[in-house]
């Protein structure tokens, strides 16, 4: 049982520890491809875009992530997952209004 513990307790201190943090452009980039996926999938769900246009907003997010962002794949989910729940809807929104077009210049997809 002790055994068992200990493990659990080195499994969990490993976990955390993994746990990365962005900083500077790739906090931004986290920060720009979280705004156009959130305005997308927002805007779609209230029926204010269209299915084609929410898939192009998803999909410039992760280009910038791909182009943009270090690390792996989950790190990268986790790390959009946290900017998501740091950012309520209405700031996202009025996030994109005002810096969509700033945003694809600072981090281009092609």
């Amino acid at each position: 049982m002790r055994f068992l513990v200990l493990a659990l307790m080195m499994f969990a201190t490993t976990a955390s520890a993994a746990k990365r943090v962005y900083e500077g452009e790739e906090a931004a980039a986290i920060r720009c491809a979280n705004m156009m996926a959130m305005t997308g999938v927002t805007l779609n769900g209230a029926g204010l875009m269209s299915d084609a246009e929410k898939d192009v907003l998803i999909g410039i997010s992760v280009l910038i992530l791909e182009h943009h962002v270090s690390g792996n794949w989950s790190e990268k989910k986790r790390a959009m997952e946290t900017m998501r729940d740091r950012r309520d809807v209405d700031s996202t929104l009025a996030d994109y209004q005002r810096n969509a077009p700033a945003c694809l210049k600072r981090f281009p997809i092609n």
